[in-house]
C-alpha cells in the first residue's frame, strides 16, 4: 500500500475519534445514574478561585473537551493535508512526529480513559508511522 492511503487511514481514524469525543465532551453532564449526577452535580456548583477568576473543576472539565475537539479536528486536518504533499520535506519531517505524538495520546487514554479511544489513536499512530517509515525508504508520499 503508498504511504498516502496510510495517512488517509490515520486521518480518518483521528475523523471517528474526534465525532466520539465530540459527542462525549457535549454530552457529559448527562449521568447514567444517581452516584455520577451527584459527581457532576458538585463539579458545577463547587467553586473557587483560580487565577482571579471564580472556577469550578466542571468548568475545566467541559473547557478541556472543547480544546480537545479542536485538536483532534487539526490532527484529522494535518494528517489529510499531509496525505496529499507529494515529495513535502516538512511532511517527511512532521509525519513522524505525528506518528509518536498519536501513540503516546493512545497509551494515556489508555491510563486516564478507556481501550476504545486508546485503540483508535494507537492505530492511527501506527498508520501514520508505517506511511513514514515507508515515505523515508522510497523518499516520496505517492
Amino acid at each position: 500500500m503508498k504511504p498516502k492511503i496510510f495517512i488517509r487511514i490515520s486521518s480518518v481514524l483521528m475523523l471517528l475519534h474526534t465525532a466520539g469525543h465530540t459527542m462525549g465532551a457535549l454530552t457529559w453532564k448527562e449521568a447514567p445514574n444517581s452516584t455520577v449526577a451527584k459527581v457532576v452535580s458538585d463539579m458545577q456548583t463547587v467553586h473557587f478561585l483560580f487565577m482571579g477568576r471564580q472556577a469550578s473543576l466542571g468548568s475545566f472539565f467541559e473547557g478541556y473537551g472543547v480544546i480537545n475537539i479542536f485538536v483532534l479536528l487539526l490532527l484529522t486536518i494535518a494528517l489529510w493535508i499531509f496525505s496529499n504533499a507529494a515529495d513535502n520535506p516538512l511532511t517527511m519531517k512532521l509525519l513522524p512526529v505525528f506518528a509518536v505524538f498519536l501513540l503516546l495520546m493512545g497509551v494515556s487514554e489508555f491510563v486516564y480513559f478507556f481501550p476504545f479511544a486508546a485503540i483508535i489513536s494507537m492505530l492511527a499512530g501506527l498508520s501514520a508511522l508505517v506511511a513514514s517509515i515507508s515515505i523515508k525508504r522510497a523518499g516520496t508520499i505517492n
